[in-house]
């Protein structure tokens, strides 16, 4: 058994947890921009950057972070990635980027491709890269084409996500005259029960 005297207390792990995402997140975008690549951070990490520019108290940790970039643009992006510690591999048919040898793929930077569905029973596909805009570190997906994935991806994290995004009133009833009628609905039941 460790010893849990050496062992950081849990808010410092937590506090170091947070660090070493955004870390990661400004180290891989500010490369990506290096290389001249398009990128936008998708994910739990552009759900972060929304819910902060309204409300830091509601903003959620998320782990791995997502990116979103033409798949042509690829091998461009390894050999940036690679070039700051970061190691390809693949894992359940997506593009990841381990950070380091060691690196864990539930802390790995996720690829995803403009235009393309990431699960084959997705309704829609991927946005364009240009549907986003400058966050103060990196390029961040608009917000429309964020819930619009999150919709579209709909699993338990992806519901909380858009229930934070409406919990700090950046997403309401108006939302659903903008969408197609499948994700439509799916906003409405998380408008109609926004307390599960």
């Amino acid at each position: 058994m460790a010893n849990l005297a050496a062992v950081p207390f849990g808010w410092e792990r937590t506090a170091m947890a947070v660090e070493n995402v955004r870390e990661r997140l400004v180290r891989a975008s500010t490369v990506l921009a290096q290389a001249k690549v398009a990128y936008a951070v998708v994910g739990g990490n552009a759900v972060a950057e929304w819910v902060g520019r309204v409300d830091q108290a509601a903003v959620r940790f998320t782990q791995d972070v997502d990116i979103l970039i033409d798949r042509g643009d690829l091998e461009a992006a390894k050999r940036a990635l690679t070039a700051v510690g970061f190691v390809h591999t693949q894992a359940v048919d997506m593009d990841i980027f381990l950070d380091g040898p060691a690196g864990r793929v539930k802390d790995a930077i996720h690829i995803l491709y403009a235009g393309e569905k990431v699960l084959p029973d997705h309704v829609a596909a991927a946005p364009a890269v240009g549907e986003s805009e400058p966050a103060e570190k990196f390029q961040v997906v608009a917000l429309a084409a964020l819930v619009r994935m999150k919709l579209t991806a709909f699993r338990l994290k992806d519901r909380v996500h858009l229930l934070d995004l409406i919990g700090v009133g950046l997403v309401d009833q108006t939302w659903t005259e903008r969408l197609p009628p499948e994700l439509a609905s799916r906003l409405q039941q998380l408008l109609d029960n926004p307390d599960g």
